[in-house]
């Protein structure tokens, strides 16, 4: 048997879902993809990407029936409990709704509601930027002072007391959030080099091996 920790990296058929599990397994996780209520259950982790539209997310996640496992994953790891990773739009999916998608809940684990991004800017945001955030953090250990990573995005989760670093674009953004051990991203961390990899394995780091 591995001794690598199984973490589950949600698979309700959106986007391009190999790329956050080959990153994680490129850290040190047994990334699996996997709509199996049993595998996520005793996985030592769970991860939500996301790409595209929030309403199209959000409807496949009901479809696949991951929205309830997913919302209770997060807020257990809000809690303190199994560690969580909101991806793009799974950091958005942790929200109570999205302005993109009036008539889609997000998942109400987190306050708030997702916006465009504001002022004179183009959208998506579809570069590099640089986070602002706090070094001391577990989930941002070892990147170093603004590290650079990737975003590709229209819409926004507000900043407040669960947000753990921002990026400027036309004024402050969310770019990461914490709260407890749930842990979101709107960047692309897969897609970020060597700053996103180190995200993803302090991610890893610590999770238990399955038991031999």
């Amino acid at each position: 048997m591995s001794d690598r920790p199984v973490v589950a990296v949600l698979d309700y058929g959106i986007g391009n879902l190999r790329s956050a599990q080959k990153a994680l397994e490129h850290v040190g996780a047994d990334a699996r993809l996997s709509a199996d209520p049993t595998l996520i259950g005793d996985a030592a982790a769970v991860v939500l990407p996301g790409v595209g539209a929030f309403g199209r997310c959000a409807e496949a996640l009901a479809e696949t029936g991951l929205d309830g496992l997913a919302a209770e994953a997060a807020e257990d790891a809000s809690q303190g409990g199994r560690p969580f990773l909101g991806i793009c739009v799974g950091l958005q999916l942790l929200h109570e709704g999205s302005q993109e998608a009036p008539d889609w809940p997000g998942l109400g684990v987190l306050p708030g509601r997702v916006g465009l991004l504001a002022g004179n800017v183009k959208r998506p945001q579809m570069q590099w930027n640089r986070l602002d955030g706090d070094p001391d953090h577990p989930m941002l250990a070892g990147v170093g002072g603004k590290p650079w990573v990737y975003f590709v995005h229209s819409y926004v989760a507000p900043v407040g007391e669960d947000t753990l670093a921002t990026c400027d674009y036309g004024g402050p953004v969310c770019a990461a959030l914490a709260r407890g051990r749930l842990w979101a991203t709107q960047f692309h961390p897969e897609k970020s080099g060597r700053s996103g990899l180190r995200i993803l394995e302090n991610f890893v780091r610590g999770l238990k091996a399955p038991r031999v």
